[in-house]
């Protein structure tokens, strides 16, 4: 088995400025010491620092990718939202759309970004790499066709899923989206389309603010083939897996897709600064156990997961380990320092009564006889 890891030295000198994400730096609001950005490179960069310190990055199909080309941009993207990102990154970077800062070159680094997840879902659909694994920055599920969004200034699942439609290497696609924060970027460019399924699992009402309600079910041919999941704050590790066996694993198996598109966040981590969840490496783990397992029962083992938002410098790496060591399968193993704590801060048997209930009810509301291709 080949798992390939795709990631550039350039993705992660994506600057932001200096932001607070909540507010702007100004009036009252002194500048951080930090920059401000939560969304900074030293998660990603320390994740592949991980890999190399423990070995496992030897036993991956390591390579970088050209940026996405302008043809691809143009499937999801307008010309003029695309001419405006390029005039203003050529001219130092500024803030495109909704907490989207972007500096000098930024347009450059988000194409190549995309052409990450591009190629790593075209090499897996061409069977050149049986899983892979996308270490993409900037992230990309919170963009709209022209609206950059929480840190998001391209598309990059929605551009590697219409390279790959367009090539004819797939004709159904399913999106995972574990991101702590609602992919409505994702939903929004499918949600009248059959040929794309979203599923989102997200912390209720975290961002967007009135985004991701479990009654969002697509429109018009894309009625019913988009799924959201809104947990609720404190769910944990229990909330997470029966979430998946009951909402993700069930769609899957109806929708048989040709390949399966994971939003890899890790800001539903217990640690990280922008949510307020209790998953823990264990968590990510089993999850992505979960849909290889269901990847290679329904479509050749077809997989790539494609990073996304996870805030916490000190955890990202950890939970992107244990994701990879799955993936690859190695035997090589990084123990996180954070389980025990986790582990011990889980929500009571009472509340994933709670947590399980509110998720079988969303479970019971969809048709998933719906997603069939002979429907």
């Amino acid at each position: 088995m080949t798992t390939g890891f795709w990631w550039d030295e350039r993705c992660f000198w994506h600057t932001g400025g200096n932001y607070t994400f909540l507010l702007p730096v100004g009036g009252l609001v002194q500048p951080l010491a930090s920059g401000g950005l939560p969304e900074s490179p030293e998660t990603k960069r320390r994740l592949k620092n991980l890999l190399e310190a423990t070995g496992l990055i030897g036993e991956l199909a390591v390579s970088s990718a050209p940026p996405a080309s302008d043809d691809d941009l143009l499937r999801v993207h307008p010309a003029d939202y695309l001419e405006r990102f390029r005039e203003m990154s050529a001219a130092g970077g500024g803030e495109l759309g909704e907490r989207t800062p972007f500096g000098p070159g930024g347009y450059d680094i988000a194409a190549l970004s995309a052409g990450l997840a591009k190629e790593a879902v075209l090499a897996v659909l061409d069977g050149r790499q049986t899983n892979a694994y996308a270490l993409s920055r900037p992230p990309g599920h919170h963009c709209t066709r022209d609206t950059p969004m929480g840190f998001c200034l391209l598309a990059n699942i929605a551009i590697a899923v219409e390279a790959a439609l367009g090539a004819g290497k797939a004709k159904r696609v399913a999106v995972v989206d574990w991101d702590v924060h609602h992919g409505n970027g994702t939903e929004a460019i499918f949600y009248d389309r059959p040929d794309v399924l979203t599923i989102s699992l997200h912390q209720d009402r975290n961002y967007p603010l009135n985004s991701g309600g479990a009654d969002d079910r697509g429109e018009g041919g894309g009625e019913g083939f988009n799924v959201n999941v809104p947990l609720a704050p404190g769910a944990g590790h229990e909330a997470y897996l029966h979430a998946m066996e009951r909402i993700v694993l069930p769609a899957l198996d109806a929708y048989r897709p040709d390949i399966v598109i994971v939003a890899c966040g890790y800001d539903a981590s217990g640690v990280d600064p922008l949510s307020r969840m209790l998953a823990s490496s264990k968590t990510f783990a089993r999850m992505a156990q979960m849909v290889k397992e269901r990847a290679e029962a329904l479509c050749g083992g077809r997989l790539v997961l494609v990073h996304e938002g996870g805030y916490s410098e000190a955890h990202v790496p950890f939970c992107g380990h244990a994701v990879l060591e799955v993936l690859s399968g190695s035997a090589i193993h990084a123990e996180d320092p954070l389980t025990r704590r986790l582990d011990g801060q889980q929500p009571s048997e009472r509340l994933n009564a709670v947590y399980r209930g509110m998720i079988d009810e969303m479970a019971g509301a969809i048709d998933f006889r719906r997603f069939a291709a002979d429907a």
